[in-house]
C-alpha cells in the first residue's frame, strides 16, 4: 500500500438533480430454507456458486445422480437464481459424447469451482482417471472455459495440475480445486485432499496450467475441499475434514487457518499449524443436531449488502442415501450466514446450519435501481445511456460517458457494488454535499484504485497500485462500503473473496452521511453493469452462547483402589488400575467400534437433565509417525452397537480429537466422525447432554482443550429419545508403541 497527497484531487460534480424524498413501500424480505437445491434435486454436492455478468447467481455440483431414481450420474450440474430462493435447473457442464479426450471414459468430474478469469469463464474440476496414467484413481485437476456461466464449455485440453504418483500404483489425492487472485498479482490455485495433503500452486497468466513447484499448506491425513479468501490483509484457508459420505454418521466439518502469505504457514486462532501433525483448525461450520450432518465443501460467497454466507453440503440423517444407484449419500445444497467474530469466520455466530427459514443474500438493489440493466429507468439522472454487452454475457448494460447521480439518497452506512469496464477513470461518490464526501476512483491509466475523503478543507486518501492482470476492458467487480466510519473499496474478477486490489480509510466524524451516490467518467467512457446500491450490512459481532459448567454433581478422583460408587465395569481387564490418586489404563489391541466389541469400558448412569462430562486425561501419542489408532477418552454408550466416542487418536501421522458415532443401520454397523484438535499429551474433554425439548431425543455436543481453561465445541451427535445411555471411560486401539492412558479425574456437571 502506498500513501500520496491528495489535496483537491477530489471532483466536484455540480448540476445534477436533488434527490427525491419519494419511497416505494419496501416488498417483504425474501428467506431461503435449507436445502436450497430441493426445487430441482434430492442430491447437490459440492457445490460452487458465481454471479454471472448477467446478474443470475449460477450454481455448480459434482457428478451425482440428480434425483433419488431413476436417475443416472451427470457430468456435473448446473442450476441458476436471481435471489438464492428460485432456482433453475439447466443441465450439465459436459455431456457423455464430449468429454476431455484426456479423461478416461470412465473418469469421474468432481468438486467444481467457478471463476471469472480474463473475460472468461473457467469451471475447474477433480478428474478421477487420466489417458496418460496407468491404472485408476490417478487424480488430476481439469479446466473449462465459457463465455457465459451457462456454457458451453471448452475442456483446455489436458491437466491444470497432473496426477502427482505416489508409487506401487497409488497417486496422491490430487483433488477439489480452489482458485485465488491474490492481490499480490498472482492466481493461485488451491488442491488436495487426505492423501497427500493440501497444497497450492501458482498459475500461469491464463489460469489454465500450473508453473513451479506446488507448497503443502496443511497436513496429509486432515483436510479436502479447500476455499480461500482475502480478507483485511490476511489469508483465510477453509476446508472440510471427516468423512464426507458416511451416511447416517456423517461428521464433515469445515475449519479455518490464516496466514499473511498465500502460501501459508495457515494457523488457527490458538496459533496452532495445519500442518502440524497434532494438526490445528478453528471450527467454521459443524452439525448442532438438528436434521443436518455431514455439514461441508463450501463455496464463501458475499451479497451485494457486504455479508457473507457459506454454501455447503449436508445429510439428511434421516434419508441419508439415494434410493439407487446404492450406496450414494444425498447431499443437497444449505446455504447459512457466515459471520466474521475476533477475525475468524463462523457460521451464523457459531449455531451452525440452520433448519428453519432465515433471511436471504441480498442480491436486488434498492433506490429503484434496476441492477441488471442500470439505464432502464429514471433511478439514476446524468450522462448516463443505455447499451448492450457485445462480447460477453453482460445484456444489458450502462454507458457513462460524463456524471450520473441516484435519484434518492442512499443510507449513512452503504454499500455500493458494480461490474465495470474502464477505459480512463472511473468514479464512485457517497456522501457527497458540496465538497464534503467520500470518492473512490479507478484509473485504468494510471492503474490506481484510490479512497478520497474530504471534509472542508481537510483531505484524507490513500492508493494501490492495480495488478498486471488488471484489463479495464474486462468486466471487474467495485465495490464500495461505507459503515461504522470505515470505507473499504475493492476490485475482484470474481467477488469470491479474491481481491485485484483493496484499499481501506478512516473516516474523519461526521464524513458519513445519507446523501445520493454519483457515478462518473473521465478520460473516456465507462459500461456499469450489475449495479446496486443498498444499506450495508450489520455484521454480527458475539458467538452464540456455548455450553457452561455450573455446580459439580459427580467428582470421582480416583483417590481410593477402585472407582467410587455408581460405576461398572463391562469387560473388565486386569491391566487397569486405581491407585495414587489417577486412573491407569495401558491401550491394548482391542476396541467397542465394529463388530468384535473386545474393549473395556467404565460406565455410570448420568442425571436427568442436562449434564457435562470432563475428564482429565494424559495420553502421550508422539507426533508424526503412524500407531493406528491408540486413544482413549469418553464414551456415551446404549449398546455396544449404538455409542458416541470422543477421544485423543493416533490417525495415520496426525493426532486428533475424534467424535465419533457407531450405529447399526438395517443390520450394517456404519462408523463416522467429527474431528477437532489440536490434542496434546494432557487434554481435557467434555460432552454437554440436552435434550430436544419437542423429541426428547438425546444430544450430546464435544468439547476439547488444551490447559482446561480454552474450550474449543465442535459438533453434536444424537441418540434416541427412548433410550437411557451411559457415560464413562475408555481406552485402546492399539498395544504398539506400548502407551498408558492415565485419568486424573472424571466429573458431571449441572449445565447452566
Amino acid at each position: 500500500m502506498i500513501r500520496i497527497p491528495l489535496l483537491g484531487a477530489v471532483v466536484l460534480i455540480a448540476g445534477l438533480l436533488a434527490p427525491s424524498a419519494a419511497t416505494a413501500e419496501p416488498a417483504a424480505d425474501p428467506v431461503t430454507r435449507n436445502p436450497i437445491s430441493s426445487e430441482f434435486s434430492d442430491t447437490y454436492a459440492d457445490p460452487a456458486v458465481i454471479r454471472g455478468k448477467d446478474g443470475w447467481w449460477y450454481l455448480y455440483a459434482t457428478s451425482d445422480p440428480l434425483h433419488e431414481a431413476p436417475s443416472e450420474f451427470g457430468l456435473m450440474h448446473m442450476a441458476r437464481s436471481r435471489d438464492f430462493v428460485d432456482w433453475e435447473y439447466l443441465g450439465t457442464v459436459f455431456e457423455e459424447g464430449d468429454r476431455p479426450s484426456w479423461t478416461t471414459g470412465g473418469s469421474f468430474y468432481w468438486a467444481p469451482d467457478i471463476r471469472y478469469v480474463d473475460g472468461q469463464y473457467v469451471l475447474y474440476y477433480t478428474v478421477t482417471d487420466t489417458v496418460a496414467e496407468p491404472g485408476q484413481w490417478n487424480y488430476a485437476i481439469g479446466a473449462a472455459t465459457a463465455p457465459t456461466p451457462a456454457g458451453p464449455w471448452t475442456d483446455s485440453g489436458g491437466p491444470v495440475v497432473a496426477p502427482r504418483p505416489v508409487g506401487d500404483g497409488n497417486y496422491f489425492n490430487t483433488i477439489d480445486p480452489a482458485l485465488l487472485s491474490a492481490s499480490d498479482g498472482k492466481r493461485y490455485l488451491y488442491f488436495g485432499g487426505f492423501h497427500g495433503g493440501l497444497w497450492v500452486t501458482e498459475l500461469d497468466a491464463s489460469g489454465l496450467r500450473a508453473v513451479g513447484s506446488p507448497t503443502q499448506v496443511t497436513v496429509g491425513d486432515r483436510y479436502e475441499g479447500s476455499f480461500v479468501v482475502e480478507r483485511d490483509g490476511w489469508y483465510y484457508l477453509t476446508a472440510s475434514s471427516a468423512n464426507c459420505c458416511a451416511g447416517p454418521v456423517t461428521g464433515y466439518s469445515v475449519y479455518a487457518g490464516r496466514s499473511q502469505s498465500p502460501l501459508g504457514p495457515f494457523l488457527d486462532h490458538e496459533g496452532v499449524s495445519m500442518l502440524d501433525s497434532r494438526v490445528g483448525g478453528t471450527q467454521v461450520l459443524a452439525q448442532n443436531g438438528n436434521r443436518w450432518i455431514g455439514v461441508g465443501h463450501h463455496t464463501i460467497v458475499t451479497d451485494v449488502a457486504g455479508q457473507d454466507h457459506i454454501v455447503y453440503h449436508a445429510i439428511d440423517r434421516d434419508d441419508a442415501w439415494l434410493d439407487a444407484p446404492g450406496g450414494v449419500n444425498e447431499r443437497p445444497t444449505l446455504i447459512d450466514r457466515l459471520d466474521w467474530i475476533d477475525g475468524w469466520p463462523v457460521a451464523r455466530a457459531g449455531a451452525g446450519p440452520s433448519d428453519t427459514p432465515q433471511p436471504a443474500p441480498v442480491t436486488a438493489s434498492s433506490l429503484g435501481i434496476e441492477s441488471a440493466a442500470p439505464a432502464s429507468n429514471g433511478a439514476l439522472r446524468g450522462d448516463w445511456s443505455a447499451g448492450t454487452d457485445s462480447v460477453g454475457d453482460g445484456g444489458d448494460v450502462a454507458v457513462l460517458s460524463g456524471a450520473a447521480r441516484t435519484a434518492e439518497s442512499a443510507p449513512k452506512d452503504v454499500r455500493v457494488e458494480a461490474d465495470v469496464q474502464v477505459s480512463g477513470a472511473f468514479t464512485v461518490e457517497v456522501a457527497r454535499s458540496g465538497r464534503n464526501g467520500v470518492t473512490v476512483a479507478v484509473d485504468a491509466l494510471e492503474r490506481t484504485l484510490t479512497v478520497t475523503s474530504t471534509q472542508g478543507r481537510r483531505v484524507v486518501g490513500d492508493s494501490t497500485p492495480l495488478p498486471a492482470r488488471y484489463d479495464g476492458d474486462e468486466w471487474t467487480a467495485l465495490s464500495v462500503e461505507v459503515r461504522d466510519g470505515r470505507v473499504v473499496a475493492r476490485l475482484a474478477e470474481s467477488r469470491l473473496g479474491d481481491a485485484d486490489a483493496e484499499v481501506a480509510l478512516d473516516l474523519p466524524r461526521g464524513v458519513a452521511k445519507p446523501r445520493p451516490v454519483t457515478l462518473a467518467a473521465s478520460g473516456g467512457e465507462a459500461r456499469v453493469d450489475n449495479l446496486t446500491v443498498v444499506a450495508a450490512h450489520e455484521p454480527v459481532t458475539e458467538r452464540v452462547d456455548e455450553p457452561a459448567a455450573g455446580d459439580t454433581v459427580v467428582d470421582e478422583q480416583f483417590d481410593g483402589s477402585a472407582p467410587g460408587a455408581g460405576w461398572e465395569w463391562v469387560r473388565p481387564s486386569s491391566s487397569v488400575t486405581v491407585g495414587e490418586g489417577v486412573l491407569r489404563w495401558p491401550l491394548e489391541s482391542v476396541d467397542v467400534v465394529g463388530a468384535g466389541n473386545t474393549g473395556p469400558l467404565l460406565l455410570r448412569t448420568p442425571p436427568d437433565g442436562d449434564w457435562i462430562a470432563e475428564t482429565k486425561l494424559h495420553l502421550d501419542l508422539g507426533s508424526g509417525t503412524i500407531r493406528n489408532y491408540q486413544q482413549a477418552g469418553l464414551i456415551v454408550r446404549v449398546d455396544d452397537d449404538d455409542l458416541l466416542r470422543l477421544g485423543d487418536v493416533a490417525i495415520w501421522g496426525t493426532r486428533q480429537v475424534e467424535f465419533g458415532k457407531e450405529l447399526d443401520e438395517n443390520g450394517a454397523l456404519r462408523w463416522g466422525a467429527h474431528l477437532g484438535g489440536p490434542v496434546a499429551s494432557t487434554m481435557w474433554l467434555r460432552i454437554a447432554h440436552t435434550r430436544d425439548p419437542e423429541t426428547g431425543e438425546h444430544r450430546y455436543r464435544s468439547a476439547s482443550s488444551r490447559d482446561g481453561v480454552s474450550w474449543r465445541w465442535g459438533a453434536t451427535w444424537t441418540l434416541p429419545a427412548d433410550t437411557s445411555p451411559q457415560i464413562g471411560l475408555y481406552a485402546g486401539g492399539g498395544a504398539t508403541p506400548a502407551s498408558v492412558a492415565t485419568f486424573d479425574w472424571f466429573r458431571l456437571y449441572e449445565a447452566r
